[in-house]
């Protein structure tokens, strides 16, 4: 068979190491949009990453094929176990180093599988969730072996994926979810913009979630908890950004409320930085989450926020400092924690600031891409030296390359650890079961 990328070749430099990230389809997303920074922060003079999608490539996916390759389209069905030999043969005859399946579900069977067949030597799986609907499940639990790394995206989320998905501790390795703090960053211009965009005066209050419309985010939460402070509160308004399943159920709950024209569905949007930067809170309803990236760009933007505390999120939102946690399915909390922060504008403003110290010094996205690339080099060379061969040396830099990733491999493994210790926050590229325990940062002024 010939397997050709979803986007045009590129011709790989001389001691590159091919990343494959194996992932079902490529829709705006939390885990999407992180890989899609992932990639586009790598060190491309060290590493050539490509996408493989099980399906459709999806609306980043095509954005993404223009700049690397994006295989998609692979599974053929729900029960096409020819991909099996399908994706071992593209890892085999592109000289793949590198797999690592992002989520549960089929893309992590059939890319690890596939990956030890065409004898790829890193095997990873970063996962992005804690449960329904996209636990780790039996089949996949029955070829741990194969893995030489599982990946959380906070300390409570490895701790989820060993004590409940039966992981093993030593593993299991955090590097968290970061988020670039020079584009999410605080902007009055933008509350100026968002509120003329909307059409809405410019003294209304306005509350967002950006998330997924899908069954686990629970927008019916958001919604009966806006209704409630529009009771106290007739000028807020409420933007939800995202599209999904949901969508059509959302419509109908709201169409025929006298206050339907205070509810802004706005789809999926290329400028979230715009409107959260134009926020006064931020909210999240979900039954389930990890880390989700959407609560780390609207802390980076100064905005609190008021969320449920599943997860990890407890680690972000710091109740009282960075936000307001609330118990899921409790419209009634998240109701009050809304009020809260809207009346209280000292308030909101001493969490906005407080959030972004805490993303600022805690969830970069240069600290996640230098744990990705630290990770799969460190087992990269492992393996090397287990079969007597040299270990893996990072090529020259260019000079523009040198002020991103300035250090040596070895200099960025110290650096790394030592900041997160002096921080309290987990170590990236460390197994859980070497990870200090979890502090929230306690200085948290700006």
């Amino acid at each position: 068979m010939n397997f050709k990328p979803h986007s045009h070749s590129f011709r790989q430099a001389a001691r590159k190491l091919n990343v494959k990230f194996v992932i079902t389809s490529m829709p705006v997303g939390g885990a999407e949009t992180l890989l899609v920074n992932l990639i586009r922060h790598m060190d491309k003079s060290a590493f050539s990453p490509e996408v493989v999608c099980l399906k459709e490539p999806g609306e980043l996916g095509n954005e993404l094929a223009a700049e690397i390759p994006v295989y998609a389209n692979m599974l053929l069905s729900k029960w096409d176990v020819s991909i099996l030999p399908r994706l071992a043969y593209l890892f085999h005859r592109s000289r793949t180093d590198a797999v690592i399946t992002v989520g549960a579900g089929d893309k992590m069977f059939w890319g690890r599988l596939a990956a030890k067949l065409a004898g790829v030597p890193v095997i990873c799986s970063a996962l992005h969730s804690t449960g329904w609907p996209d636990g780790v499940g039996r089949l996949n639990r029955l070829i741990t072996p194969l893995t030489d790394g599982f990946i959380a995206v906070a300390q409570k989320h490895a701790e989820h994926l060993v004590h409940y998905e039966g992981l093993p501790a030593e593993r299991v390795y955090t590097i968290p979810n970061g988020v670039d703090i020079n584009r999410f960053r605080p902007n009055h211009v933008e509350r100026v913009w968002l509120r003329a965009e909307l059409g809405i005066a410019e003294d209304s209050q306005v509350v967002g979630i950006v998330a997924a419309l899908r069954p686990e985010k629970n927008h019916g939460q958001f919604i009966k908890a806006a209704r409630e402070v529009l009771r106290h509160h007739p000028n807020t308004h409420f933007v939800i950004v995202g599209e999904g399943p949901e969508r059509a159920t959302i419509e109908e709950s709201l169409s025929e409320y006298r206050y339907r024209a205070h509810f802004h569905l706005l789809g999926n949007r290329s400028d979230t930085e715009r409107i959260l930067a134009g926020l006064d809170l931020f909210c999240l309803t979900s039954r389930n989450e990890a880390n989700p990236v959407s609560i780390l760009e609207a802390l980076a933007c100064c905005v609190p926020v008021a969320s449920t505390n599943v997860g990890s999120i407890s680690e972000t939102v710091i109740d009282g400092k960075t936000g307001i946690l609330t118990q899921p399915l409790k419209w009634e909390e998240t109701a009050a924690a809304m009020l809260g922060v809207l009346h209280d504008t000292r308030l909101a403003a001493r969490m906005g600031r407080a959030g972004r110290v805490l993303v600022r010094d805690n969830w970069s996205l240069q600290a996640m891409v230098q744990g990705y690339e630290m990770l799969i080099e460190s087992i990269f060379n492992d393996k090397a030296q287990l079969k007597g061969r040299n270990a893996w040396q990072r090529p020259a830099r260019s000079v523009s390359d040198a002020s991103v990733h300035s250090a040596s491999v070895n200099d960025r493994v110290v650096q790394g650890v030592s900041k997160q210790a002096d921080t309290g926050g987990t170590r990236f590229g460390l197994p859980l079961s070497e990870s200090a325990d979890y502090h929230a940062p306690q200085a948290l002024t700006s």
